[in-house]
């Protein structure tokens, strides 16, 4: 439990988790069955946001292409429900504080004298690899990652794409479903080899979940085909041939398990 603002907080800002109910927290789903009132990310699941049966849903975040509710605004209700009385949960996807923008929520709550407190949540860049058969380590194969927001794309000037391209054995893009082209394009330009495993990861963790497993130089055009949709996560690395060893090990494990 991570307090901010000196006095009982009566605000919240939870992470769903990558889209799976099964993978809230304990925290969490008690947040969510006491919540008066939910503010949420478009990308929060049904499944997740009937942990909160009795709560109002307020819709606050954005899907890919659509305009964003200004933090001061949604802070501005968040304040004012609290104030109310109202327990407030503020349910983003993932983690809060990974390029969810809890950050600037919760600095600007303490600009309101809002006390709120911080329920960290599984990541999309921890559990889609995951759940995909990649590790994003492997001994003798990866022992560094770096995760980025598949924005970058939009922001090509402000972006040391050479460090990207070099800077760990493992690189994950959240985000990024949208921009596949040019975050490959700019990975290889940056000097990435074309030839680096790469995959693609949509919906993790969620029943509708599918995956795909190219190079570089083919994930657009491999995801592309696949008809791949968003949310969407990038992972290139050699780790992302462990994939078909830990998926194949999995499933037989399973099939074992089942015909005991």
């Amino acid at each position: 439990m991570a307090e901010r603002g000196g006095n009982t907080p009566r605000v919240f800002l939870v992470g769903a988790g990558p889209g799976d109910p099964g993978l809230l927290t304990v925290r969490a789903a008690e947040l969510l069955a006491a919540a008066d009132v939910v503010f949420h990310d478009a990308l929060v699941p049904g499944a997740i946001l009937a942990v909160a049966p009795s709560a109002e849903m307020v819709p606050v975040g954005r899907r890919a292409g659509q305009e964003r509710r200004e933090t001061a605004g949604v802070a501005d209700a968040m304040a004012a429900r609290a104030a109310a009385g109202e327990v407030v949960v503020r349910l983003k996807g993932g983690d809060p504080y990974l390029f969810g923008r809890g950050g600037e929520e919760g600095a600007a709550l303490l600009e309101r004298g809002v006390a709120f407190e911080v329920v960290p949540g599984v990541s999309s860049a921890l559990a889609a690899p995951a759940a995909a058969g990649i590790p994003l380590t492997h001994r003798g194969v990866a022992s560094s990652v770096t995760i980025v927001t598949g924005h970058v794309a939009d922001a090509a000037g402000d972006v040391r794409w050479e460090r990207l391209a070099g800077g760990a054995d493992t690189l994950v893009v959240l985000m990024g479903g949208a921009r596949l082209r040019q975050l490959s394009r700019a990975l290889v330009l940056a000097g990435r080899p074309a030839s680096t495993p790469a995959a693609v990861v949509m919906a993790a963790t969620r029943p509708e979940q599918r995956h795909v497993v190219a190079t570089l130089e083919t994930i657009a055009d491999a995801a592309e085909h696949a008809a791949m949709g968003t949310p969407a996560v990038l992972v290139v690395g050699e780790v992302v041939r462990l994939s078909e060893v830990l998926l194949s090990a999995a499933v037989a494990d399973l099939a074992e398990a089942s015909a005991g």
